[in-house]
């Protein structure tokens, strides 16, 4: 499974912050989603899946996306 993130459509709201902060940062700046990996996308460890998937869930903007 992999996550990615639109930081265009980032509001800053941080519910992926708060549901999977081992994979999400907010940017000090503007409080826009970030990868701790890095980058716009990267694989999701087994063990954080489900809080990646409540991650994208709770996202009111749909800035995060998860794909198979």
């Amino acid at each position: 499974m992999r996550v990615s993130i639109d930081v265009g459509k980032c509001i800053g709201v941080g519910q992926c912050v708060f549901a999977a902060a081992d994979i999400f940062d907010q940017d000090d700046s503007d409080g826009t989603v970030l990868l701790h990996a890095g980058g716009k996308d990267a694989e999701v460890p087994a063990a954080h899946r489900d809080a990646v998937l409540e991650a994208a869930r709770l996202c009111p903007s749909g800035a995060v996306a998860v794909t198979s």
